[in-house]
């Protein structure tokens, strides 16, 4: 299921790689010794398109990151055999998407959204009855309309409240759909900042959306398996210390996830200032994930591509994508609490869940078909701490007062960051591009 968002203000972007050559030419003076111009923490969207900008004025740029690959929740899994993007999966409104152009540059392969291969509505594994899938099917249309169109006023409102007066058997129903877009609770969620959300269609990567943005980082000076321990930038520049050791740079573009600023696994000296503190108490991580299971034999006459949701209880909604572009694969997407309690009990109970499902809805031969589970379990995935970025009621401005410099010598950037274009790779890119342009504009 995709998102389908409202598009109102965009923050500007800033670019221009003969600004930022110039920018670093008057400020290299006054430095101290450094190792690097640049250093970049986290080799995912932001950090990698941050780095070739840095790169592509002519600067020296390092980039730490802690796993063992590169893309962070952009990935390409292949561990089943047959491949799927285990996060990222969408071109989000590729009418302004910079992946567009950077797939062409690369020359990599993309495609409209699949339409698939039919759609049906289960209730505790079992078909829903005509007038309750009418009944949902109004509620959803319901809260599209609303979220496009109301004027929420002066006070911010999260989208349970918004949706509230549809009373306590619609509005569950209404809400429901945010599981698998945002991945995230209603009243978890601010509705200013979704409307805020960019919309238009969505593209995929038949080889991979991982695969591409891994591509993208070609020729970047990256040292994996180097999490970062703690960033000091007391004096002129700031000093990175990680796995191996030391790293002194003039400036440094932050660009790991928010639920990896929050568990403060990186250690400030001195502190973030309490704006940017206050920014991350105003966010936190959603939880969407995906559930792949490797299936071989029959295929019970079912068109791949096809989608099969349970939404007998709105709380536990998961969407299957039965075997799609034909592969041997069965993908289960769910989110919110839901997707916090399998990630916290792991693949195991993961693959059982869904393929007793499933093994409702089909029948229980399914269960023999079911040979190996793939869980990203991003929630519990200590790089990542969650799926992406979702901005609490209240808190609207919490994105924009991240992505402020601090100290003219560190940034913050990231889907997190990205205004209009938050949650998606495209968004992070966009955010890594201004955080190199915008610090590279700073006197240091």
């Amino acid at each position: 299921m995709n998102a389908r968002y409202a598009t109102l203000d965009r923050r500007k972007l800033l670019t221009g790689g003969s600004a930022m050559a110039a920018a670093f030419s008057i400020a290299g003076g006054r430095a101290r010794a450094a190792d690097t111009d640049v250093v970049v923490i986290g080799a995912g969207a932001a950090g990698i398109a941050a780095a070739r900008a840095v790169k592509a004025a002519g600067r020296s740029v390092t980039v730490l990151e802690a796993r063992g690959r590169v893309g962070g929740r952009a990935y390409t899994d292949a561990s089943l055999g047959p491949s799927y993007d285990a996060g990222a999966m969408f071109i989000h409104w590729a009418e302004r998407n910079p992946w567009v152009g950077l797939a062409r540059e690369l020359g990599v392969e993309t495609a409209p959204e699949p339409m698939g291969g039919g759609f049906r509505v289960f209730a505790d594994g079992r078909p829903m009855p005509d007038a309750d899938r009418r009944r949902r099917r109004d509620a959803f249309r319901q809260i599209d309309r609303r979220l496009e169109t109301v004027d929420i006023g002066s006070r911010d409102l999260s989208i349970a409240e918004l949706l509230g007066d549809l009373g306590p058997d619609m509005a569950p129903v209404a809400t429901s759909g945010l599981l698998l877009s945002i991945g995230e609770e209603s009243s978890r969620i601010s509705a200013r900042d979704y409307q805020r959300l960019w919309s238009g269609d969505d593209l995929v990567v038949p080889s991979g959306y991982g695969n591409l943005v891994a591509r993208s980082a070609a020729g970047l000076d990256i040292r994996l398996n180097e999490p970062v321990e703690a960033i000091d930038w007391s004096g002129s520049g700031v000093t990175v210390t990680s796995r191996s050791g030391t790293l002194r740079a003039r400036i440094c573009i932050l660009t790991v996830p928010v639920g990896v600023l929050k568990a403060e696994t990186i250690r400030f000296t001195p502190a973030l200032p309490a704006a940017t503190r206050d920014a991350l108490a105003g966010l936190h991580m959603g939880a969407l994930t995906k559930i792949a299971l490797k299936v071989e034999g029959d295929r019970f006459g079912i068109t791949p591509g096809a989608s099969f949701l349970e939404s007998g209880k709105p709380e536990g909604m998961i969407n299957f994508d039965m075997y799609p572009d034909g592969k041997d694969l069965v993908i289960g997407y769910c989110g919110g609490d839901f997707a916090r309690q399998l990630s916290q009990a792991g693949p195991d109970e993961a693959k059982a869940h869904a393929t007793e499902l499933l093994a409702t809805m089909i029948g229980s031969e399914f269960r023999k078909t079911v040979k190996a589970v793939s869980f990203p379990a991003w929630w519990t995935d200590p790089f990542a701490r969650g799926a992406y970025s979702v901005c609490d009621p209240g808190h609207d401005a919490a994105r924009d007062a991240l992505a402020q410099p601090i100290g003219g010598r560190l940034l913050i950037a990231g889907e997190a960051t990205a205004g209009g274009g938050a949650m998606t790779v495209g968004g992070a890119t966009l955010a890594g591009r201004a955080a190199a342009t915008t610090l590279a504009r700073l006197k240091v």
